[in-house]
Parts: structure tokens; sequence; C-alpha cells
């Protein structure tokens, strides 16, 4: 072979090369994708490349110097991307989203989550850079490459990429209808226009919703409140003021799922006392938590503003300033005392600031409890002094009073000392499942502690007590080992279904009973303004009453997916939930457009601020 036909190792193809492989790779082990023909696999396997071909091909008419200091820095930023994508999904199963990155303040309290999240495996996501790097110092003349192109210009190489762009595209359309329109779904955007592209949409869509707030009006508020109303279900005349002058105490039970409750492990009950409250309480065994990247905060905004929160980000963080009609606000004008009680930074989720704008006349955070390594674990203080310590400010407070205590130790990576242990761990293959089990179990036990202390305290009567799950706690990577647990594989339907979260309604007096109608967190605040006797009737809000005799029977996941009486709808697909079978998407059509809307309007009130309009009609 003569020299003209061997060419120097051009670093910017095989920095593409190596990415390219490796996104796919990490798409394929990395991230939980379902892959279900031919033709998915193939836009999976080329939608990185397009991006790829168009930021490292500038190496190439770069001189020599600058080519290789160009290659080395973009093929290391985007390996970061990759990695910290990546490292995310491992628990949260979504991708890393702009208005999520201003979230920073948190991650001081999120030390032992993400620890748990990195594995030694991770350096897969560095090998090609560092291969770059030894290549990138060796002299040109003792790597050669037989010579396949013999003249490769930057524009061709553009051409190319932005081709394979608008073909990838066009098969992602065929796949999936309107693809960008269904930015819920980021599953379905990372398997057609790829995570790299998928960042450049989202930093779109962030300034979008960044100017909708200049260009709303209050012509926009009237479509809404007009939809809102058109959907008003009657509440169950029943229930109503059954709760008047009386208290209410919500417990926000972190990261608690159904599938807990009246279950066992090892022979042992793992919330023995929530199987015993539920006897004597109202328990909605349909019940679903709608949260998305904001996680708690999520449960927060869904219980006080009966609205969904974002898809992407938290409000907490991205619309703080916002007006908002809260439950909060409701009950300060009927004469409440307002407090929500969370043994927690303050401003973690920005609850200080948030807090304030919804109505709340006090916080007890971290600062306001006797803190110490003893009565600490995982993420901070431990629930059952937690409680200890609560009593003793809703002793203080005036008669009748609202508040939401927050509870700690049962959050990812769910870590408990030996003595603090009622149960034993689980044995799966997943440690955090495992460990699981433990931290439900000691939530419970401290729930119970609080209500004897109620008891004590002569509170117990004069309340309305509602204890709910905020979100899941085990997400869709560790389905091997909750098959295990449950013993039957977990298919998109049971996914949707492991989704439910407890919600127990204790009113006094009332003997109560399971009702299994479907529902979520976005009923909570017009049925407990219900049962206090507040009417909610002209107000914008999504949900319904959960007593209401005409049940809606129907709830919608932040994520797009929803669940009827008769149906489940969940990535395109349409399932008949007493067979779980996969049915013909015709039945659930009818659902669909609600479904959006309900997500979209919700969204156009948070990102317009709507409500100002409705502030300044008053």
């Amino acid at each position: 072979m003569s020299n003209n036909q061997k060419l120097a190792i051009n670093l910017p193809l095989v920095a593409i090369l190596f990415l390219w492989l490796k996104s796919y790779i990490a798409y394929k082990f990395h991230f939980n994708l379902r892959i279900e023909n031919f033709l998915q696999e193939l836009i999976l396997f080329i939608n990185p490349l397009s991006f790829l071909v168009l930021v490292l091909g500038v190496g190439l008419v770069l001189n020599k110097k600058l080519q290789k200091i160009y290659t080395l820095s973009i093929s290391l930023v985007i390996s970061i991307i990759l990695y910290l994508n990546a490292v995310y999904y491992r628990e949260f199963h979504d991708l890393i989203t702009i208005p999520l990155l201003k979230q920073t303040n948190n991650l001081g309290s999120l030390s032992s989550s993400i620890f748990e999240l990195i594995h030694w495996t991770d350096v897969f996501f560095f090998l090609d850079v560092i291969l770059l790097f030894l290549l990138a110092l060796l002299k040109p003349k003792k790597l050669t490459l037989v010579y396949l192109v013999k003249k490769l210009k930057f524009k061709t190489l553009c051409y190319f990429a932005i081709g394979l762009g608008f073909l990838n595209l066009s098969l992602a359309e065929t796949q999936r209808p309107q693809l960008l329109t269904r930015t819920f779904d980021r599953e379905m955007l990372i398997k057609n226009i790829g995570a790299y592209y998928f960042h450049i949409y989202d930093i779109f869509l962030h300034t979008k919703t960044v100017a909708q707030r200049a260009l709303a009006n209050g012509d926009d508020l009237s479509t809404i409140k007009n939809y809102t109303h058109a959907r008003y279900k009657q509440p169950n005349p029943d229930f109503f003021g059954v709760g008047k002058g009386k208290n209410l105490i919500i417990i926000s039970m972190e990261s608690t799922q159904s599938f807990v409750i009246g279950k066992t492990i090892n022979g042992e009950e793992i919330t023995p006392f929530l199987n015993h409250f539920i006897k004597e309480s109202y328990y909605f065994d349909q019940f679903y938590h709608q949260t998305g990247q904001g996680k708690t905060s999520d449960s927060e905004f869904l219980l006080d503003n009966s609205m969904y929160p974002l898809g992407s980000g938290a409000v907490f963080f991205t619309h703080v300033n916002n007006s908002y009609q809260t439950m909060t606000k409701k009950l300060v004008e009927n004469g409440y005392h307002t407090a929500s009680l969370h043994a927690n930074n303050k401003s973690f989720w920005n609850r200080d600031l948030m807090y304030k704008n919804f109505g709340y006349h006090e916080f007890f955070s971290m600062s306001n409890y006797n803190i110490s390594g003893q009565n600490s674990v995982g993420w901070g203080m431990k629930d059952i002094d937690f409680f200890d310590q609560s009593i003793d400010y809703l002793k203080e407070l005036s008669p009748p009073f609202y508040t939401k205590l927050i509870t700690l130790t049962n959050h990812f990576p769910f870590e408990l000392n030996e003595e603090d242990r009622f149960i034993d761990e689980f044995n799966s293959g997943s440690e955090v499942l495992n460990r699981y089990f433990p931290t439900v179990r000691y939530t419970d036990e401290a729930i119970k502690l609080f209500i004897e202390d109620l008891k004590k305290e002569g509170l117990y009567d004069d309340s309305i007590i509602v204890i709910y799950g905020d979100h899941y706690g085990i997400s869709a990577n560790h389905n091997k080992a909750m098959e295990q647990f449950l013993g039957e594989p977990i298919t998109r339907f049971e996914e949707v279904q492991l989704q439910k979260v407890p919600l127990i309604i204790h009113i006094p007096g009332m003997k109560g009973e399971t009702i299994s109608n479907i529902s979520g967190q976005i009923d909570l605040r017009p049925t407990l303004l219900h049962l206090l006797g507040i009417t909610s009737k002209r107000d914008i809000q999504f949900g319904t009453d959960l007593f209401a005799k005409d049940s809606k029977d129907f709830v919608v996941l932040r994520d797009g997916s929803f669940v009827t009486e008769d149906y489940l709808f969940t990535k395109e697909t349409c399932f008949k939930k007493d067979t779980k079978e996969v049915v013909n998407m015709s039945h659930c059509e009818p659902y669909k457009e609600q479904a959006v809307n309900d997500l979209n309007y919700s969204d156009k009130i948070i990102y317009g601020d709507l409500l100002r309009f409705s502030n300044q009609d008053k």
C-alpha cells in the first residue's frame, strides 16, 4: 500500500464512531427502553449520529492542534451529558431537563442518593475519551487508516448530517405521529430523536415557556375556566361539612406505594398499623400519584392547587412567584391557622418561598427541631423523633388548624440502622428493594405512635386525618426484583398499576369503608374542602370530590398515561383492565383528548401565570 493510499488517523471521525457506538450501547443497557420492532431498533441506532456528525465535524476544518483540543473537549462534554442522564435515569426513569438543573440547591441533601446510583462500571462512559486522548498523543505516522474517502468536505458532512436528521425524524413520525407535541413522554423522545437532540429541544421548549407569560391574557384563563366548569362533578352532599370546624392533619408518606398495604415479608406485616387504621377510615385503593420531576413538591402542588405539576422540572422552582388559588388560602379565609412541618432544610424544593405564596402561616423546618446523630439516618431526622417533636407544635396551634407533616425516613436509598428495624430486609437481587420494606415499616410505626399522641393530647377526635403516599419509591429499574416480590411478571400495564399510592381519610364519628373509584392526588383539594364545608365549585381545579356519587373514574398521570374504569393507556398501548390484554386503540381514543387537554390546560395556567388575571378581577 503506497503512502498516498494512507491517511493519518482522523480524530474527529474516530470520536464520532466511538460516541455513536457508546450512545447506542448506553441506550440498550443503561436506559430501560422498550423496543417493539425492527424499525424502532433502527431509529434508536441511527438517532445519535446526526448530532455527533454536526458537532464533531467542525473539527475537520480546524488546524491539527485546535482539532485535538476541540475533539477531546467536545467528546468529554458529550460523555458527561450522557453519563449524568444515565445516572439520573437509574432511579427516576427520566432525563435531566433545563428546569431540573435549576434545582442545584437540593444537591447538598442528595449526597447519599447520588452515591448509591454511581457504579464502578460507569468507567464505560469515559473509555472512549481516554482512548482518544492516547491517540492524540501518538505521532500520526504511527497510526494509519486506509483512505476510504478521497476528499471529505465539511459542507458535505453537514448535508449528510442534516439529511440523516430528517430521515430520523420522518421514521420517528411513522412510529409516533406528533412526536414533538408529547413532551411529557420523554422515554418516547429519547427512543426517537435521542438524548442529544432531546436536550436541544428542551432548551427550545424552556425558551418558549419563558415567553408564554408575557403573551398570556385573560381570555386564555376564561377558556380554561369554561373547560373545568363544564367537567365539574357534583360532590356528594352527604359529606358536605361533616368535618366543619375540625382540624385538618395531613401526613405525606415519603415514597410509599400501595403494593405494601396488607402484604407481608418473612411472615411479618409490612404496614400493620396502616392495615388497622384503614378498617376505621375511608381507604381509596385505586388512588394514583401524579407527580413528575418535582416528586414530593409536585405532590404538595397537586394537594394545594388541584392542578397538574409540570412535565419538566418542579413548579416549586420554576414558578414560585405565580399567583395561585390554593387550598391553604381558602382555609385561611375560613379561619384556619395553617402550618407545614418537615424536618429538612427550609430551602429544599424552595419550600420557604413557595409556602409563603401558598398562604401558610408557619413552616416548621430543620431549624425548629432538635436533630442529632442519634435521631437521624439517611436524609435526616427519623420519623419517630419527627412526629414526637411535632406534637408539641400542634398542641400550641389555635384551632381550627391545618397542618401538613412530611415524613423523611422512607427515602431513597432507604437507609436504616439495625436497631430501628421492625422487620428484616427482603431477599432479592435489588439492594434498594430489600432495604425499602424496613423503612416503610419504620414509617408505619412512627405514624402509629403519632396517632397515639394525638389521642393523648385530645386532638384525635377533633381532627380529620389524611394519610397519603407522595410518589413512587421503587422505580421500574427494579422490576426484576419486584416480580419476585409480587410473584408475577411486570408488564407496562403493571408498571402503571404500581403508581398507586395509599390514601386514608379518617373522619371522626364515621366508620369508613374501602372505596375503589379511580382517582388521584389532583382530587384531594376539592374533596377536603367539601368535607370541611367550604365550597370550591367556582374554582379552577382539575380534580373532583372523591366521595362523589357520579364518580369520574378517570385519572391522568404526568407522563400522559391514564386509567379509566375499564381501560388503561400507556406508551401508546391500550389495555383492557380486567384481562390485562392489549386491545385496539379505539377503546382508549375517547379518553385521550381529555387527558391531553387536562395536561395542556394545566400547563398553560402555570406557564402563563394565568391566575393573576383572576386575582385582578377580584
